[in-house]
């Protein structure tokens, strides 16, 4: 897709993010790479009014070359980009249930969500959990850094999700796919459940090219 059609494509994918409840007020960030840089939404921006020629256009040293002025949080899509070549489009979300499970203590470090269903293998992956950092805390861009070469999506504890993809639009059902984890994996908290096991993920590593180490 070219630069037009991409910030058309953040604006109509916003207003779905918001629409389903998982961008409420002003929270979260929009991220797309382009050939000459990337865009991503503008600081104190609602998902659900975003307006494409406000999208901020950066180049790779994160300078604004159009638009308004990013995100605070713009130094960890670019953290994300520069260490991890796949990843095209970014998505982070203050998401109510998956919020809720990144506050939640004495969970697997290697996943906080364990594998209990086949599109949380296939499209999310192993989701490791990020040390709290207050918001804008430039410290959080050398935590992405170092994680990112490994991990297609993070967790911020206390804080949400963070998701990429190969495009935009998978990138907004893989985050729409975590959610939905999330909510299963706190709707089980209590009960015996059944997960995966090596056999299943093995299967799934050979028919999708998962990643996923046991």
């Amino acid at each position: 897709m070219n630069e037009h059609t991409l910030r058309q494509r953040l604006v109509t994918l916003g207003k779905r993010l918001y629409d389903r409840g998982l961008s409420p007020g002003t929270s979260g960030n929009l991220s797309v790479r382009l050939e000459d840089g990337w865009l991503t939404t503008p600081t104190n921006s609602c998902m659900g009014e975003l307006n494409a020629d406000e999208i901020s256009k950066l180049d790779w040293e994160g300078n604004v070359i159009s638009g308004s002025k990013p995100s605070k949080e713009y130094f960890f899509h670019l953290a994300y980009y520069k260490n991890r070549p796949q990843a095209q489009a970014i998505v982070h979300l203050h998401s109510t249930y998956s919020s809720a499970v990144s506050c939640l203590k004495n969970l697997d470090d290697k996943s906080i969500l364990p594998p209990i269903t086949p599109y949380f293998v296939m499209r999310i992956g192993q989701l490791p959990l990020v040390p709290y950092r207050r918001p804008g805390d430039a410290r959080l861009g050398d935590d992405v850094a170092r994680l990112a070469p490994h991990y297609s999506s993070l967790m911020l504890a206390n804080h949400g999700p963070i998701v990429t993809g190969r495009d935009f639009d998978s990138t907004v059902s893989a985050a729409e796919e975590l959610e939905e984890t999330a909510r299963l994996f706190l709707l089980l908290h209590g009960h015996e459940y059944r997960v995966l096991d090596d056999a299943a993920i093995d299967e799934l590593r050979e028919h999708f090219g998962v990643q996923w180490e046991s």
